[in-house]
């Protein structure tokens, strides 16, 4: 889930220390302007308004416990205040003439990193409609005693421009760099799942074949002692059809046990090195297909010498197995009629390939393909409404790149050349992080 529609990421305490720190430079510059630069102020009016910012805070330190996230509409109104509590100050000192008048832009960056879009816009509408008010209605600018400064309108004019654009520009930025953290992590904690889950697959498979190989033992005596006594009790016997039902159930779990243990290479836990070639097998198995055929190759490179040569065995990783499979799915879904799955090895390390013969990957979001949400399947269906279950997230791939990449891959991304479609998918490893040495 990327964003509690409910409440905001915006937590009590984290708005309560802004609002102090915010009193405490408030205090300050009303302090150095009155008694160290002696401009006159209207103290009373100033420290009125600062003082419902402090009575606020303690407010909500005493209503709220510290660790309370606050609901979205309740943060927006928080955030509406700030903005109207520094125009009141603005209103008393200058105006737009004011410099200060610039921190107008930071409520509407603090609703843009936690609080929703719309939120930010109205925040923005908020400030700049304040601003707006501020460039002809505000008192005389704190100034020298006698010196009454009056700047031009135009001047005015141009600090509101500024202030339009650091508000529109710092509010999208802050809004679409917290946008894209969350995706992130989002889909970071997508990837370690899928990853726990592989691994405890992976953890399930090698305690079945150890069960299989303890249990095969007594079923083989059970098997035995049972057909003995078949050979001693008579038909007639109440007991016969008891000890054939027995003989019968035992040699079931036998067989149960020899399906287990049908592959123990790929699942045996002392055998956890395989064949390049079985580890692409195994990735591309579910997706085998009548509708379209996977091609599996696997051989040494052909420049390649001993030790290249050698026939390549690696590390069963499920991480690796998970990601090239979600790579050959993804090709497969694309895929018109045939999708190549081709490994090549060498002294230096292993490439492993995989092309289709489908539209290939769109131009538009070539280069942004293996970031999270960004998916190249089509939004609508045939009759133009929106399918969510067939568009996915864009995290398939992403999931695949991340657990490629952790095993030391590097994964490229191009289309056909020379007349042909399709999207070909390059996975390289250096030989010293993938290949039995």
């Amino acid at each position: 889930m990327l964003a509690d529609p409910v409440n905001s990421r915006l937590r009590l305490h984290t708005i309560i220390r802004l609002r102090w720190i915010a009193v405490l430079g408030q205090l300050a510059a009303i302090s150095i302007v009155s008694l160290v630069l002696g401009f006159y102020v209207p103290i009373g009016a100033c420290l009125t308004v600062i003082a419902l910012s402090a009575w606020l805070n303690v407010f909500l330190a005493v209503s709220y416990p510290s660790r309370h996230r606050l609901s979205i509409p309740y943060a927006s109104g928080l955030l509406v205040y700030d903005i109207l509590q520094l125009s009141a100050l603005l209103f008393l000192t200058g105006g737009m003439d004011n410099p200060f008048a610039m921190l107008m832009v930071a409520p509407v960056t603090v609703s843009a990193a936690t609080l929703p879009l719309r939120n930010t816009i109205a925040l923005g509408l908020v400030a700049l409609a304040a601003a707006a008010f501020l460039v002809r209605f505000h008192e005389p600018l704190p100034w020298i005693p006698g010196i009454e400064l009056e700047l031009p309108i135009a001047y005015k004019l141009g600090a509101f421009a500024a202030l339009c654009v650091s508000t529109t520009f710092i509010g999208l930025y802050a809004w679409r760099l917290t946008k894209e953290s969350r995706q992130m992590s989002a889909a970071l904690t997508a990837t370690d799942i899928v990853l726990a889950r592989e691994q405890k697959l992976h953890a399930l498979d090698g305690l079945a074949a150890a069960a299989a190989h303890e249990l095969g033992t007594p079923l083989s005596t059970i098997v035995l002692v049972t057909k003995e006594l078949e050979l001693t009790i008579k038909p007639d016997n109440p007991l016969y059809e008891d000890i054939a039902l027995l003989k019968t159930q035992a040699l079931r779990c036998r067989e149960i046990l020899q399906k287990l243990t049908r592959h123990p290479g790929e699942e045996d836990p002392m055998h956890a090195r395989v064949s390049v070639r079985a580890m692409l097998e195994e990735a591309a198995e579910p997706y085998f297909s009548d509708k379209i055929a996977i091609n599996i190759a696997a051989a040494p490179a052909a420049e390649s010498t001993s030790p290249g040569r050698r026939q390549a065995e690696v590390e069963r990783r499920p991480g690796v197995i998970y990601g090239i499979g979600n790579i050959i799915e993804n090709a497969s879904e694309f895929a018109k009629s045939r999708v190549d799955v081709t490994a090549h090895w060498n002294a230096s390390g292993l490439t492993v390939t995989i092309a289709d013969d489908g539209p290939g990957f769109p131009a538009e979001v070539m280069d942004n393909i293996g970031e999270p949400y960004v998916t190249t399947r089509p939004a609508e269906t045939s009759d133009g409404v929106l399918d969510e279950d067939s568009t996915g997230l864009g995290l398939g791939f992403f999931i695949a790149k991340t657990l490629l990449e952790r095993s030391g891959a590097t994964v490229g991304l191009a289309n056909r050349t020379g007349g042909q479609s399709g999207a070909i998918v390059t996975v390289s490893w250096p030989r010293a992080v993938i290949l039995s040495q």
